[in-house]
């Protein structure tokens, strides 16, 4: 289960930071909080235009690790509240995880499915 806090950091403006391990080596990514989406059994939906390179590196190793905040939710020390996830990603071009993005981001390729295995408010 997505906790509330997370869900409501994904409404705000903010940067969401995605980090792959492929042959090369490391890589991150960004994209925006309120591009996120979930599914109905839990599983982040993210939209991909480019990212070429965190695709070969979830073909290579699926772990993915994610990183996103807000300065205007309610944090564990005041205002600000940040999450580190991980998880387990691959992309999708087809089916109802597909559909359900390119109804709103028409520039979508793919969709990268993560399936969550911890969700530590960090901030």
């Amino acid at each position: 289960m997505i906790p509330e806090t997370l869900l409501e950091i994904m409404k705000q403006d903010g940067v969401v930071a995605i980090a792959t391990l492929g042959e090369d080596g490391p890589h991150m990514v960004n994209t925006w909080n309120s591009y996120l989406r979930t599914s109905e059994d839990g599983r982040l939906l993210i939209p991909a235009g480019y990212m070429h390179r965190t695709e070969a590196n979830i073909a290579f190793n699926p772990e993915v690790l994610i990183t996103l905040g807000s300065s205007k939710i309610k944090g564990l020390y005041g205002p600000g509240a940040g999450y580190l996830i991980k998880g387990t990603a691959q992309f999708i071009t087809s089916g109802p995880d597909f559909d359900a993005l390119k109804g709103k981001f028409e520039w979508l390729r793919a969709t990268v499915a993560v399936t969550i295995t911890s969700a530590n408010q960090t901030w």
